[in-house]
């Protein structure tokens, strides 16, 4: 567990709950390929689950980049070398781990018999930019949304402030940011009125993973970083406020769309240009609460949050492409009893677990820390 310690006086309990609930929820969603299809509760929670887990990562790595580019655009001129150092900085954390479980990913694709099509698009982040995910490497689509919005965001603040010279850049930047929110947001729309949406496979393919549609869920995270810097104490004394808000969100988008018969058929639109943003709107809610909730007394519960928001991204890189389809091509899990696919499950977990450890601690972590030198 020495994993713990790592950075623990910068650590905010509260967002590492965000990041370890997440993952979890990821994780939950891809179990369900090991057990027979299955139309019950459960099925249809773990299903959630896996959009969920993925729209929470969004809104929180909006949030954290939102800081990061912001105090860094007041500190100086916000020259290319600034640019420079925010990527640098994001690609040291992200890339390494993403091309070595993507080579590790075309390892695989030769043992299981898969097929690579266009490769070479996932070495640019452009499989999924503006069509639906390759079936390859699946877990990729929402690495490729993370990228471009780190890369987009410091130029298009870099090149309007060479442009405009801002008389007051936190103004600026709100605008930015703005700018961009409403640019996404529109894509949707123009996806409605030039494509019919007909189900719930479509949406989740052709909109919900692809990157043209979708970098308005980090944008707003970059927004309520703005809002949390700028109005400090509103952000504290109203975060109650808005977690009771996002649980009522929360309830209507995930009980009263079905209560109100909100079907794909009926309300295309609404699924097309609403219902994204108003789940990322929703887990926006959350991060006064949960921002400002420093820290956990309770060892018991702080320690394993902390250590599963730690090797996250390892885990979230490893868990189904690598080690599920491994696990699957060489063990056949028809036929066996339920037993013995909780048993296969357990097992599944603890190797995950491990390996995404060791990823973290020898390879990921090393890499990472090779950016401040």
């Amino acid at each position: 567990m020495s994993l713990l310690h790592l950075h623990s006086e910068k650590r905010i309990f509260g967002l590492d709950l965000m990041r370890a609930v997440a993952i979890l929820m990821v994780l939950s969603s891809h179990l369900l390929w090991i057990y027979p299809p299955d139309n019950g509760i459960i099925s249809q929670v773990f299903q959630l689950f896996g959009y969920l887990g993925v729209e929470i990562f969004f809104v929180l790595s909006g949030f954290l980049i939102g800081r990061i580019v912001y105090r860094l655009y007041l500190q100086d001129d916000f020259t290319i070398s600034s640019v420079l150092y925010f990527l640098k900085r994001r690609w040291f954390r992200t890339l390494p781990n993403y091309y070595l479980v993507l080579l590790i990913n075309v390892l695989i694709s030769f043992i299981v018999g898969y097929s690579i099509q266009e490769g070479w698009k996932y070495f640019f982040f452009l499989q999924n930019f503006a069509s639906p995910m390759l079936p390859f490497f699946t877990e990729s689509w929402s690495l490729s949304l993370e990228e471009f919005a780190y890369l987009l965001f410091p130029i298009a603040l870099f090149l309007k402030t060479l442009l405009v010279k801002p008389i007051n850049k936190s103004r600026f930047f709100l605008y930015v940011v703005i700018g961009f929110i409403f640019f996404f947001f529109f894509t949707k729309v123009w996806y409605a009125f030039i494509t019919p949406l007909s189900d719930i496979n479509q949406w989740n393919l052709g909109l919900k993973a692809v990157v043209i549609y979708r970098l308005d869920a980090i944008f707003l995270g970059v927004l309520f970083s703005w809002i949390s810097l700028n109005f400090t104490a509103l952000w504290i004394k109203g975060k109650y406020v808005m977690a009771v808000l996002g649980l009522f969100l929360f309830g209507f988008l995930f009980a009263g769309v079905g209560y109100f018969q909100l079907t794909f058929a009926s309300f295309p639109l609404f699924w097309a240009i609403f219902y994204l943003p108003l789940t990322s709107l929703t887990f926006a809610l959350f991060l006064p609460f949960l921002a400002e909730w420093k820290t956990i007394q309770l060892a018991f519960i702080r320690k394993p949050i902390v250590f599963i928001s730690v090797i996250s991204y390892s885990v979230y890189l490893l868990h189904y492409g690598v080690v599920l389809q491994l696990m699957k091509h060489y063990f056949n899990t028809e036929g066996l009893s339920l037993h013995q696919l909780h048993f296969f499950t357990f097992i599944y977990l603890i190797i995950t677990f491990f390996l995404s450890t060791l990823l973290y601690k020898f390879y990921e972590k090393p890499m990472t820390d090779l950016r401040d030198k």
